[in-house]
């Protein structure tokens, strides 16, 4: 039996923990701590430190680019944005609704907002029996295969040092939204080696972020099994990344998979499995 309608009060918690998610709830501006380059730059930094002084500059906030996931933002627990998180929210509550069997799961958290978000839900509609489950490496993307994974040639995303969010700042992240308890599950390390290892019974939500085609194909592989009917897979890199669009059409092609693809905001896509 699914679960009832949540309350005006809960929805508005909801809507409170987006705008807060994504840092869009004060807007205007953001400050970013400036890194000066050269040596007389730096001198002069060392002087402001030690005065507790930070240099910075402004960050433009656009609420449009904060809505569609198109900024990275300084501050925010998630980078993908209003819309994206829209999309989280209305696949989780038709889940509840119908009654759709299994836990929820991202593959790759960042700093853990969406799946911060996914406890926020099961909070709001009093759900105890569901896990969110939080898998990453914590320490950033590997390193591209290409030899058993040529579609990743050239990929450069390990070398971004900023994807790199330990597994001890997304703990702390749960708990400023007072979200860290025991339906919150942790998966650290590579997807090739935990998620075959993870003891997940049934899905009823997977929410892909992995952006490479390897990453991606391991979550596919060992979680789609797991998928219950009426269950959904979102993927948030479709429209940003070549690799790992080329996954999820590889996947599905083996596996005869015809579920309409949705768009969500020109960049993430979802389906519904059906069978």
């Amino acid at each position: 039996m699914g679960v009832s309608a949540v309350s005006a009060e809960a929805r508005l918690y909801l809507d409170l923990m987006k705008k807060c998610l994504t840092n869009s709830i004060y807007g205007e501006k953001e400050y970013i701590e400036v890194a000066p380059a050269g040596r007389i730059k730096q001198i002069i930094n060392k002087a402001f430190n030690a005065a507790g002084v930070t240099l910075v500059r402004t960050n433009t906030y656009s609420y449009q680019k904060r809505e569609k996931g198109l900024d990275w933002p300084p501050y925010a627990h998630t980078m993908i944005g209003l819309a994206r998180l829209n999309n989280l929210q209305e696949c989780v509550e038709e889940i509840l609704r119908t009654n759709v069997r299994g836990d929820l799961i991202e593959t790759g958290v960042w700093r853990g907002g969406a799946t911060i978000f996914m406890r926020a839900i099961l909070r709001a509609y009093n759900v105890n029996d569901r896990y969110v489950w939080v898998a990453d490496s914590f320490q950033g993307l590997p390193a591209p295969n290409p030899t058993k994974f040529p579609e990743d040639e050239g990929d450069r995303h390990h070398t971004v040092k900023e994807l790199a969010i330990s597994l001890e700042e997304v703990k702390g992240n749960f708990g400023k939204y007072d979200l860290l308890d025991d339906q919150v599950r942790f998966l650290k390390g590579w997807f090739s080696d935990t998620l075959p290892q993870a003891e997940i019974r049934q899905l009823a939500l997977i929410r892909l972020d992995g952006d490479m085609y390897e990453s991606t194909m391991d979550a596919l592989v060992n979680l789609y099994p797991k998928l219950s009917l009426g269950g959904y897979v979102i993927v948030d890199d479709w429209g940003a990344v070549d690799a790992c669009r080329r996954a999820i059409e590889d996947y599905r092609t083996k596996h005869a998979i015809s579920d309409e693809i949705h768009p969500i905001d020109g960049k993430g896509v979802y389906w519904k499995r059906s069978g």
